[in-house]
């Protein structure tokens, strides 16, 4: 087999290209995956990992000019000295916006699953099925009980702590010892569940940071730094590197090119088949053709849909994948930026040790079971209770013996939450190319048009008040809400602009996440999604793929594709 030949092409080396290449490569094709960006090597690319806030020149702050070469990641909270050169600049990647869409991306290998907030829930199985019952956009082709053996398989080989709660709103899974509540967050969820009558549950996160080792990885437990954005030498959270690329590597089945930005699917009008990808050296300007049976496009949802849209253009004026109409259409997130917090009297004596990378989850209730609002769908909450810290001491200006008597005190407690709103799909939202602005290499640009719309406005207001009713309800005191702007794409949870339906005249990918217009191609990240529910989506990203690759190397014994 010539260097340029393979079974399988997969693009993207994040959470879901990191699967596809694991997945494809056990089961024994020979697989070349493709990075836009440069290699990160566990552990000893990790620079930063073992640094604290004292390491840094600016102490850990965004400098004038790391906003200045990021403006989009200045709007937000993603922008600071340990993540440095990791997010893509504005300069080198720019796009466009009709309207604001705050767009994350890291151009590594690994991608975004260094990056990730690692909180792991199922879909359940109404979320399957709402579009159709409401009548939105188009029906799911599957259906939970289709995912829920692949969620148990990609639960198992991530590493997901988490309880089983027995909630239809929020399936069980196959879950590793939880990392605990804290003495204010146990109290909480009993002072809740007893005012709401096991209507509402306080819950351990569900997080992909491992609490037993998993030597058959090389994987220790989780640390308790909470430094999981830095690179974990330990293993200690579920990412590329740490877990899906090793396994993938020692099957001698992985050809890994990073520095490689796919810039078209190749398509065969007459098979009607893609035959491969065509790669740009982002270092030598070079261009470069990679055959394969089939391309698992996994660039993360909009540069998926940005390499379909720039391939077969000779044929569908709108790119591969756009006979539908809908390609770039139907762009989704999760709306956040509001809850509420206050302070909780009486654990003043209590404490904690380590650094948790995550704390507690009220799953939805909204628009379930006898409850009925104005708008449809719902919202969860992530949130923790903590200690104050030593700068609430600064204004008292203190000095000598009073200043060190303040500092060795911990501080009051605080209890906070924020919200995580499903978002509708809608034909409105959309992205598109913008052929007049170029990146760096000369390649068109996307433009973002896409906004809340009147479902989701409706239900912030919701999500506001019930952070507030439920924090006082349990006892907590200055309870304040808040409500921030939530473009879409700062939840950093961008989904649909190819979505999997049951008709070819409505949907860009089938059941199996095949391109109705080339079945040997397959796009299995974000960009396959037909609604987003309210909970984080990567978990079912993983279940997804691996369920596709699954079902692409069967079609490939039975010379299907």
């Amino acid at each position: 087999m010539a260097n340029n030949d393979y079974d399988a092409i997969v693009v993207g080396s994040g959470i879901s290209g990191g699967w596809a290449a694991k997945e494809l490569a056990q089961k024994g094709l020979k697989v070349l995956m493709l990075e836009r960006g440069r290699n990160i090597e566990h552990i000893k690319d990790y620079t930063n990992a073992m640094h604290e806030a004292w390491d840094y020149p600016h102490r850990g702050l965004a400098t004038q000019q790391m906003k200045a070469d990021y403006p989009t990641l200045a709007r937000e909270y993603t922008l600071n000295e340990p993540t440095a050169g990791m997010w893509a600049t504005n300069k080198d990647h720019p796009y466009t916006e009709v309207k604001r869409f705050d767009w994350f991306r890291g151009y590594h290998m690994g991608g975004r699953s260094l990056l990730w907030g690692r909180q792991s829930y199922r879909w359940n199985a109404e979320d399957f099925t709402a579009n159709l019952k409401e009548g939105i956009a188009v029906d799911w082709p599957i259906r939970y009980e289709e995912l829920a053996p692949w969620y148990d398989y990609v639960e198992k080989f991530a590493g997901i702590a988490g309880t089983n709660e027995g909630l239809d709103v929020l399936p069980d899974g196959q879950f590793l010892p939880p990392i605990p509540l804290n003495m204010v967050e146990k109290d909480v969820a009993k002072r809740l569940e007893k005012v709401y009558k096991g209507m509402r549950h306080l819950i351990h996160s569900r997080t992909a940071n491992i609490t037993q080792a998993m030597p058959e990885q090389d994987r220790v437990g989780c640390q308790y730094r909470n430094k999981c954005w830095l690179g974990c030498p330990f293993g200690g959270y579920f990412s590329t590197q740490s877990s899906t690329l090793p396994v993938a590597l020692k099957t001698g089945n992985l050809t890994v090119r990073p520095y490689s930005i796919v810039t078209q699917v190749l398509y065969d009008k007459n098979t009607k088949r893609a035959t491969g990808v065509e790669v740009l050296d982002s270092e030598t300007n070079q261009t470069y053709v990679f055959n394969s049976k089939i391309v698992f496009l996994n660039a993360s949802t909009l540069n998926s849909t940005w390499i379909m849209m720039n391939s077969a253009s000779d044929i569908w004026q709108g790119g591969l994948g756009s006979s539908s109409g809908e390609l770039g259409h139907n762009v989704m997130d999760h709306h956040l930026s509001i809850g509420a917090q206050g302070t909780i009297e009486g654990y003043e004596d209590k404490y904690y040790s380590g650094r948790r990378p995550c704390g507690f989850y009220i799953p939805r209730y909204r628009n379930w079971g006898g409850d009925k609002r104005d708008y449809v769908r719902g919202f969860g909450y992530q949130g923790s209770a903590s200690r104050g810290n030593w700068q609430q001491n600064v204004a008292e200006l203190g000095v000598g013996a009073d200043l060190k008597n303040a500092l060795a005190e911990p501080g009051s407690w605080n209890i906070g939450m924020g919200g995580f709103g499903e978002i509708l799909p809608d034909h409105r939202n959309k992205v598109s190319l913008d052929k007049t602005v170029k990146d760096k290499w000369g390649l068109p640009v996307l433009s973002m048009d896409a906004e809340l719309q009147a479902n989701e406005k409706r239900m912030r207001k919701d999500m506001k008040q019930d952070a507030i009713d439920m924090l006082e309800a349990a006892g907590v005191k200055n309870v304040r809400g808040w409500d921030g702007e939530s473009p879409l794409g700062k939840g950093i949870h961008e989904m649909g602009t190819a979505r999997m339906g049951r008709d070819a005249k409505t949907s860009v990918l089938n059941a199996n996440n095949q391109v109705w217009d080339a079945p040997n191609v397959f796009v299995t990240d974000g960009a396959c999604m037909t609604s987003a529910s309210c909970v984080n989506p990567s978990l079912t990203y993983m279940a997804i793929t691996a369920r596709a690759a699954n079902f692409a190397v069967e079609e490939l014994k039975k010379r299907n594709l």
